[in-house]
């Protein structure tokens, strides 16, 4: 890596938020409509690394990653170099209208690290909610069929039939329907809170007895899930249930969408959290990690499915930006180049070491669970499984206070969840977790 223009380290100058924060979210409040949060009004001015600095020079720890987005890191270089080569060359055509090798690079990527060894197509677009849109379309086209199953606690977006698709209602849903139809929610596998000895075959049984009692196969175009949960709570499936309901969807004739678009790009220790059973899906949805903090997303699948999409099906205006495209070919460089699937695995070893030594210290810690480089707690009343999300709100608060950025999640607004730049140093990275273990045991 090169040498590193913002030090990494955590530095405090002012209170959090500082004066010029103060000021500038007195302007926001006058012009930002009031249903865009931000989880803290700290106001960035720089980030490199696993280090953002705010307008008033406090360094502050990220343990968020834009929500799994800088994965390699804060103004990686590579992305640099490549996002300012590409702008002075140019910035938008629409790939509709007069393509760009750029486009046709990054399908390239996709097609040869994506689970499964199958001839593959990809598409390019802007969002993870805009490409869970266009699998669905893909697969309801391939399949004639309408119905779309997905599962409890999942998120897939804020568009309206991604909100169909996402489970939770407030802040997601409420009162913005009426949503898409022939959406179904079945039951997922969620350990922490299955009856106890519940094993992932199981719990894909009674998924799967679900599906065909509400919907019926001959009606299902297809099954979507996130292999891990991410915003419902970083929810990490019993092993075999995945391969289990692939298999029924490969016995049936259902198409099988895996959402990687927060796991993937090697945030669970693999490329993609599919590899850890050998699952292989049909479509695979991919967007945040995916180019550096560049807005780009995709759907990559089987070729027979892409290929069954009239001319003119896909695409949009913006969709493939070629700035977004180089973006995304030099973060998949710099994942390769530094083993950043091995980092994910070495950042797991040393926060589940202190998540244990905190839940035996502490009895609100009612679960430890993640992958790789995405790990969570989630809290709740001691002694029992009674959720607790003002726990968590105050450890977040708490957090941010003293310059470490987390994040909150899980339907229940109880679960923590960390997910660090793969790049961040073992140093960095112990400093933000005694921050987090102070918070904790001042909060709960």
């Amino acid at each position: 890596m090169n040498q590193p223009r913002i030090n990494q380290s955590r530095r405090i100058v002012t209170e959090l938020p500082g004066p010029r924060s103060k000021e500038l979210d007195a302007r926001r409040q006058a012009a930002v409509a009031p249903g865009v949060s931000s989880v803290f009004p700290l106001y960035i001015d720089r980030a490199e690394g696993a280090i953002l600095v705010d307008v008033d020079g406090n360094s502050l720890i990220d343990l968020g990653s834009g929500i799994a987005v800088v994965s390699v890191g804060h103004a990686d270089p590579a992305v640099v170099h490549a996002v300012r080569d590409q702008v002075a060359r140019f910035t938008h055509t629409c790939f509709m209208v007069s393509p760009y090798e750029q486009y046709v690079a990054v399908c390239e990527e996709l097609n040869a690290r994506t689970p499964g060894e199958h001839e593959k197509r990809s598409a390019l677009f802007n969002s993870g909610a805009e490409a869970v849109e266009n699998a669905v379309k893909i697969a309801r086209h391939a399949t004639g069929r309408d119905g779309v199953i997905a599962f409890d606690h999942a998120y897939h977006g804020r568009t309206n039939l991604t909100m169909a698709l996402t489970a939770k209602n407030m802040p997601y849903r409420n009162r913005f329907g009426p949503f898409a139809p022939e959406v179904y929610r079945v039951a997922m596998s969620y350990p922490y809170r299955d009856p106890e000895g519940m094993t992932g075959e199981e719990a894909a049984a009674r998924a799967i007895e679900q599906m065909e009692r509400q919907v019926g196969v001959e009606n299902a175009a297809c099954v979507l899930i996130e292999p891990i949960q991410g915003e419902g709570g970083f929810i990490v499936p019993a092993p075999g249930f995945l391969p289990a309901i692939a298999a029924w969807c490969r016995d049936n004739g259902v198409v099988f969408i895996a959402d990687e678009i927060q796991t993937g790009f090697c945030r669970t220790g693999d490329w993609f959290a599919c590899d850890d059973e050998g699952v292989v899906p049909d479509l695979i949805t991919t967007a945040k990690a995916m180019a550096g903090g560049m807005p780009l997303a995709a759907v990559t699948g089987r070729a027979e499915l892409m290929d069954g999409v009239h001319v003119g099906g896909l695409g949009g205006t913006y969709g493939g930006n070629p700035v977004s495209c180089v973006a995304a070919l030099a973060s998949i460089r710099t994942m390769i180049d530094h083993d950043l699937a091995g980092a994910a695995r070495a950042i797991a070893a040393t926060v589940t070491e202190r998540f244990s030594t905190m839940q035996v210290d502490h009895p609100g810690i009612g679960d430890i669970r993640g992958r790789g480089a995405m790990q969570a707690i989630e809290l709740v009343r001691p002694g029992t499984k009674e959720p607790d999300p003002d726990a968590a709100k105050r450890i977040v608060a708490a957090c941010h206070r003293s310059g470490v950025v987390t994040l909150s999640c899980g339907s229940y607004g109880n679960v923590i969840r960390l997910l660090p730049p793969l790049v961040i140093t073992p140093e960095l990275l112990d400093e933000g977790l005694v921050v987090l273990a102070d918070a904790v045991a001042s909060e709960l």
